[in-house]
């Protein structure tokens, strides 16, 4: 017995010291911040935060590899918990939401194919491509639906899903399954964010639109008499719709699918009368806006763009001050554009639109006199983005333009030669000088430049060298006076501190590189100081290359540092690259609806260096390039003429008519509205219209 007992109690000795030696080999150590944070996650492990269960997301926040909000299950109590044990904060978030973005499901198409035996839309997408004729489609086999982990999603008779705004969580489950994109997150933000790309059904005149506009959207609430929701679908990409229903040169009509069978549909009066509606009721229609988030933003230019790119970064969430030299904000809509086609009353009240968002218009301030770049960003602004306009705006402001600077030691080069030899306009000449973007005035920049004192004159050139418009003689001369010329060079980077520009980052456009030279000065030959973003950064940043997020705390006595970058291109121009590129304005935009497009990116561009997102746009954004489906003929649409705007006559202008065009009656905005097709991309509502495909396929309008 006690042999037993003994040998009992050896062996329990000896597995005793196998698992002490097994544990300590196979130890793995366990953050305790993910056991704290898997504690307080829910236990659904419904993958809706992208990882396989919840301690899986606990792992990827800990690591910083998702967001403390990450769990779709939990609210905004949770998420606060979490950040608290990540030592974080969290600004308020708005909710997104799976939106279909197919116009018609496979019930009402005019062609369909029939699958047999499939009933998942990957497997369909990858075997046949599509269940109908549009190539982006909707297949209908409900995939979405069966993999929405919270029952959110339903197949409608039409074929489409149908979405639970009170059952989505956003978790985006349904846009990962989807093999045509067609399902999407979406939100405010997301959407002023959004460059549509070939996944989205876009119309022919949205996609010629340079704003974008949800064209046929709007035209169908004219059509049911919602002039409210009209107007607020107008304002997701127009702060004007009241000004640009009456100036804008209506790109969209010339693509518009009516001309396929008599006259296209009078957009732009449409548009007019739902804004014009709504200012005659008083009655303001506000687009969505995000949470606050308390970040301010100061915008230099109170014209359109400057006005659009306030009003989206407000309905970003953010605080925005617009600083305006004259007296009234509005540009060149006030300064151009005659009264009898743009009443002053109709300015003000669009204007007072972008005001009821929250934006803040200071007057009489004038950037490099009234205030600088650095009181900007030492004032707590977390971005300034430079939209002064250019030479037509300038004139605006004064009838005898003088040099401006509105960025340290940045100039127009035009400036530099009406300063001539004797430097009448007094410029800061001595040191550091770069001349970007000259031609054939090169050789007299440089001349200027060196007869008044330039230490080193560095000229960039976009072009090649054999491509550079300049002979073999004029090159000679500039290499003979000093000057270094650098060809293939895009300005991609200014850096500076205070009221002091230093450094010029340049791209090589050959090979991608980049490099940085001095700078005290720089001259650009174009009619505008291209816009530009800038913010604060710190000596650490600097150091370290930079990161888009500055720490503020001890650098309230500090010099400012600041950088400016700026915002990405018109999707049409997307692989361009740097400053002066092919499509950016040299001058003030050729119309303002084009301006509005211009201020709704350079908001986008700000949120985006905010929070440290990338800039770069997607490679299948759609641009004047991009080969799309569309038709070739519209067959079964009954011909109606367009409706002709009232017009009051020449000489009772202004004395009987504030302005000449005098609007559609209601009656008119019904019958106009009601000849929209409604198309998508190929695809028309049953019993209404038919179509016959195109081929080959077309290019797609410019955005």
């Amino acid at each position: 017995m006690f042999d037993a007992i003994l040998m009992m109690g050896g062996l329990g000795l000896i597995i005793g010291a196998a698992l002490a030696l097994a544990s300590r080999i196979f130890y793995v150590y366990v953050d305790p911040k993910v056991l704290e944070i898997d504690d307080l996650l829910p236990g659904a492990n419904c993958g809706g935060c992208g990882y396989p269960g919840c301690s899986a997301n606990a792992e990827a926040i800990v690591a910083g590899q998702s967001p403390p909000d990450s769990c779709v299950a939990g609210g905004a109590e949770l998420a606060e918990a979490i950040a608290a044990v990540m030592g974080m904060s969290i600004e308020a978030k708005e909710p997104d939401i799976a939106l279909p973005g197919c116009t018609y499901g496979t019930g009402e198409a005019e062609i369909k194919y029939d699958y047999q035996g499939l009933s998942d839309c990957q497997a369909a997408a990858l075997l046949y491509g599509g269940m109908k004729v549009c190539h982006i489609g909707c297949l209908g086999l409900g995939s979405c639906m069966r993999a929405c982990p919270f029952s959110a999603i339903s197949m409608g008779e039409n074929g489409l899903p149908v979405v639970d705004e009170q059952r989505c969580t956003g978790c985006g489950t349904c846009e990962r399954v989807c093999p045509k994109h067609i399902i999407k997150l979406s939100s405010v933000t997301r959407r002023i964010l959004k460059e549509y790309t070939m996944d989205d059904c876009t119309t022919p005149c949205q996609r010629q639109c340079p704003a974008g506009i949800n064209i046929s959207g709007y035209i169908e609430q004219i059509s049911a008499g919602n002039y409210s929701k009209a107007v607020q679908i107008i304002k997701e990409r127009n702060p004007f719709p009241a000004v640009i229903g009456r100036i804008c040169p209506r790109p969209c009509e010339t693509v518009c699918r009516r001309n396929l069978v008599d006259e296209p549909v009078a957009i732009n009066f449409l548009k007019r009368y739902a804004a014009d509606y709504e200012m005659k009721n008083n009655q303001r229609s506000r687009p969505y806006t995000a949470p606050a988030t308390g970040r301010k933003t100061a915008i230099v230019g109170g014209g359109v763009e400057g006005l659009s790119a306030a009003f989206f970064s407000a309905r970003l969430g953010h605080s925005p001050t617009v600083y305006e030299a004259t007296d009234k904000a509005g540009g060149l809509l006030r300064k151009a554009i005659a009264e009898y086609r743009l009443p002053r009353d109709i300015l003000e009240w669009d204007i007072a639109g972008v005001e009821d968002m929250g934006v803040k218009i200071r007057t009489n301030m004038t950037m490099g006199e009234d205030f600088s770049l650095a009181s900007l960003l030492a004032d707590g602004n977390e971005a300034v983005l430079l939209a002064s306009g250019g030479w037509d705006s300038r004139l605006g402001r004064s009838p005898k333009p003088r040099p401006e600077e509105p960025v340290p030691g940045v100039f127009l080069l035009i400036d530099l030669l009406r300063s001539g030899l004797d430097n009448r306009f007094k410029f800061p000449i001595p040191g550091d000088v770069v001349i970007a973007g000259a031609g054939g005035s090169a050789e007299q920049s440089v001349r200027i430049c060196r007869h008044m004192g330039a230490e080193n004159i560095s000229v960039l050139f976009r072009s090649a060298p054999d491509k550079a418009v300049l002979t073999d003689e004029q090159i000679s001369a500039m290499e003979n006076m000093g000057a270094t010329l650098v060809f293939s060079a895009a300005i991609s980077r200014l850096e500076g501190e205070e009221d002091r520009l230093e450094k010029v980052e340049y791209e090589d456009l050959e090979n991608g590189g980049t490099r940085q030279i001095a700078a005290d000065s720089l001259f650009i030959d174009a009619g505008r100081i291209p816009e530009i973003i800038f913010r604060r950064i710190t000596r650490e940043q600097e150091e370290s290359g930079g990161g888009l997020e500055a720490e503020q705390e001890g650098q309230d006595n500090a010099p400012v540092r600041w950088e400016g970058i700026q915002p990405y291109k018109n999707p049409a121009y997307s692989e361009e690259r740097g400053l002066l590129a092919r499509g950016d304005p040299v001058t003030d935009y050729s119309a303002a609806i084009r301006a509005i497009a211009g201020g709704r990116r350079s908001a986008a561009s700000i949120h985006k260096i905010m929070y440290d997102l990338d800039l770069d746009l997607p490679e299948n954004v759609i641009s004047e390039d991009s080969v799309i489906q569309t038709v070739a003929s519209v067959q079964g649409v009954e011909t109606s003429g367009r409706n002709i705007m009232s017009a009051c006559e020449p000489e009772d202008v202004p004395h009987k008519c504030p302005e000449v065009e005098l609007g559609f009656s209601g009656q008119q905005a019904k019958a106009e509205a009601d000849r929209c097709l409604r198309c998508g991309v190929i695809c028309y509502a049953a019993g209404s219209a038919s179509c016959e495909v195109d081929e080959p396929q077309s290019k797609a309008g410019a955005l």
